[in-house]
């Protein structure tokens, strides 16, 4: 039974859908009580998402322990398009793409001092999609990234202040961009291009926990840098009719982070979580694709470059967990996280500025199963950016933007 379990949670975390949920396409929604803390989750007690927030505190969980989280994410946002002299041309909204982030954990307490776990979560992943007839198209129409990460991890407790975890992990990418081709001086789309394909790469994890007394801990987690060298096929589709094909590669860096958390416990029942999250969204420079073998010799390009320069930045959140008995307790959660994307790195594949989230939820539990709830706004901010030499505009402004967050999760003991 239990293998049948986790079977099917790693499974449901490889198929579904992912959408972005933090700066940038990262992601923070790995449980509903992860969401209802607003991130800030890094010291549960006998909680098997532990492996994905804080590896280290997997050692806070007794016996054996099965998890899944579901978490819906639904982003919508406004923007405004300009020409060189300043000129409003054109206003439109987002095509409302919803998603899905999955969670998979298992932990298992080998002996006092053992612990072994392993997660399927996504850590990066995003979703975005405009009219096709927009001007915003000639940027991008359709972009997907869908992203899992399996980290099989060992943790070890040395004595009751100090444990550790250290994990590897197994980072799967499959990316899909879509947009039209403008053409600056006949100023018409001459066709429509996309590009997908998929990669697996390998990075690693480690972690730490020390606690002061029963009322004070802090945790520190590294997660490394993945680099992908991405095999696609790339079609455009001219506006004159036909279809043109070649072989499409790139590499893209997915950055590495630090977590920095401190735990109090006001008391038996109630907690306070403060976490900080560093990640080196400068590994993102560019987004470069190179062109070989077209079916159509001489009409594509062999290089298609986009640069980026994005800049590394912090994500702050504050978590209040509060239990009213032995079964039931309810949670609340913010969290503020910078914009990372310069005025010239930024497009319509990630329009997002600063972004700052509000969240509660609520949990059930008895000696073997827990269920939990949560329900997330996020006010994504604006963000003003500069067009592309290949862009119908010069300039572009996303406002009222937001992502509307309902997650929930079940927890089972065996």
């Amino acid at each position: 039974m239990n293998k049948n379990f986790l079977a099917l949670g790693l499974a449901a975390a490889l198929l579904a859908p992912q959408v972005a949920g933090a700066e940038g396409f990262g992601i923070n929604e790995w449980s509903a009580e992860g969401v209802a803390m607003g991130g800030a989750r890094m010291f549960a007690e006998d909680d098997a998402a532990n492996v994905a927030y804080n590896p280290a505190s997997i050692t806070k969980v007794k016996g054996e322990v099965m998890k899944s989280s579901y978490t819906y994410l639904s982003p919508h946002g406004n923007y405004k398009l300009y020409d060189g002299a300043g000129k409003e041309i054109e206003d439109g909204k987002n095509v409302v793409h919803a998603g899905w982030a999955v969670g998979s954990y298992y932990v298992r307490q080998i002996n006092d001092k053992e612990w072994f776990g392993i997660g399927a979560f996504p850590r990066f992943a995003m979703v975005s999609e405009f009219e096709r007839a927009s001007k915003a198209s000639t940027n991008a129409f359709f972009s997907k990234l869908n992203g899992v990460s399996v980290t099989p991890t060992y943790a070890h407790k040395f004595d009751k202040k100090w444990s550790a975890a250290v994990g590897a992990e197994i980072n799967y990418v499959g990316l899909e961009l879509q947009k039209n081709s403008y053409h600056p001086v006949a100023q018409m789309n001459v066709g429509a291009t996309q590009t997908e394909g998929e990669s697996y790469a390998l990075g690693w994890n480690a972690a730490a926990n020390y606690a002061f007394d029963d009322k004070n801990e802090i945790g520190v987690v590294y997660r490394s840098r993945i680099t992908h060298s991405l095999e696609a096929d790339f079609k455009m589709y001219p506006a004159t009719g036909g279809k043109i094909t070649a072989d499409a590669y790139g590499v893209v860096t997915l950055p590495d982070s630090w977590d920095i958390g401190y735990n109090h416990k006001f008391d038996k029942k109630t907690r306070l979580e403060l976490k900080a999250t560093r990640t080196n969204w400068s590994t993102y420079d560019a987004l470069n694709i190179s062109l070989s073998n077209p079916s159509v010799p001489g009409v594509l390009p062999s290089d298609v470059n986009s640069a980026k320069n994005w800049e590394s930045g912090w994500r702050y959140a504050i978590g209040l967990e509060h239990n009213f008995s032995d079964k039931y307790a309810a949670m609340a959660g913010f969290a503020f996280d910078e914009s990372s994307i310069p005025y010239n790195g930024g497009d319509f594949m990630v329009p997002t500025g600063l972004r700052r989230t509000y969240s509660i939820g609520a949990r059930y539990n008895d000696k073997k199963q827990t269920v939990a709830v949560a329900l997330g706004w996020m006010d994504v901010g604006n963000l003003d950016f500069a067009g592309h030499a290949t862009d119908a505009y010069k300039s572009a402004h996303a406002y009222d933007s937001f992502t509307k967050i309902a997650s929930i999760s079940y927890q089972r003991k065996f």
